[in-house]
């Protein structure tokens, strides 16, 4: 039962995933939100358990294309169902599933310009979010998707950053995206965003490309750099008096190397915020027998 210790801390547990198999079980254990993208979801088309519904939709004249996205669309919404108690509850502060628009934008096959770019981050984002109470659209920290961010967020769009890496991206998203909030019709009553910082991703290139580093510091690198993106993001927000919490995401936190203990990105981040974790990850934690403290405030006094 250590995922319930974990989350006594005060850390929101999502799952990376919308398997509904996981996010049935998952939820039992206490998890309060999902994430997704195409790469998962066509990780649960190839396990055949969606053939059926394939079957369905080929039979209806649907390209390949159509077909991908709308088994995305109805596996997100599986798993918005299943958190909506959660959503209510938390009276719109928890409970949401992330929709990630179509990664194609950014390849150079798509033959888009910037320009093109940005408005389809932003035809997309309106399209997949609207209708939804708990949905949250995801945009990644490139160039097109920052600067769609604005405009997103003054329609209304609840927003999940993603793919980033570093403290400037974050601040072009979060300064983006109060900008538009501040132009939002509606107020900022219900005014949600999230930004999702990749951890593992950062440690695996710092031990590829800065060999340099003590084997202390190895292994550090994205903890450290999440954190301070974390406490940067409390202090932001910490004076706009808003209803509902603007988060940090801690992501990519499954472990790349297999002396790693599995829960040593989520006990690095335990305390506050959200933690999106691979379906092993929460496995390996729930099974555990560990007591969670809070150390998300905690930085490693030299490496």
């Amino acid at each position: 039962m250590s995922l319930t210790s974990l989350i006594a801390t005060g850390t929101k547990v999502w799952l990376d995933g919308v398997e509904p198999s996981d996010i049935k079980a998952q939820r039992a254990w206490g998890i309060t939100g999902a994430t997704s993208n195409p790469t998962i979801v066509s990780k649960i088309i190839a396990r055949g358990r969606l053939d059926g519904r394939l079957r369905e939709l080929v039979e209806q004249g649907l390209s390949d294309n159509q077909i991908a996205w709308a088994l995305d669309d109805e596996l997100v919404i599986s798993a918005q169902q299943a958190l909506l108690p959660t959503w209510w509850q938390t009276s719109g502060n928890d409970g949401y599933v992330s929709f990630e628009l179509d990664p194609l934008i950014e390849e150079d096959t798509a033959g888009l310009n910037h320009a093109e770019r940005v408005r389809r981050y932003l035809g997309l984002g309106r399209k997949w979010s609207a209708g939804h109470k708990n949905r949250m659209i995801k945009v990644p920290a490139t160039r097109a998707g920052l600067d769609a961010l604005e405009s997103l967020a003054a329609a209304g769009v609840a927003i999940n950053v993603t793919l980033m890496f570093t403290e400037r991206q974050y601040r072009v998203a979060r300064d983006a995206i109060w900008r538009g909030a501040q132009r939002r019709e509606d107020g900022l009553d219900d005014f949600k965003s999230v930004y999702s910082i990749f951890v593992s991703r950062v440690d695996t290139y710092a031990e590829a490309h800065v060999p340099e580093l003590s084997p202390a510091a190895q292994g550090m690198v994205g903890i450290v750099n999440a954190k301070r993106i974390w406490r940067e993001n409390a202090g932001f927000w910490g004076d706009k008096r808003l209803r509902l919490q603007q988060e940090i995401v801690f992501a990519s936190t499954g472990v790349k190397k297999p002396t790693d203990p599995p829960d040593k990105y989520a006990e690095a981040f335990a305390g506050s915020d959200i933690e999106t974790n691979p379906p092993a990850t929460n496995e390996a934690i729930e099974k555990s027998s560990k007591t969670y403290f809070s150390q998300v405030d905690q930085l490693p006094s030299r490496c």
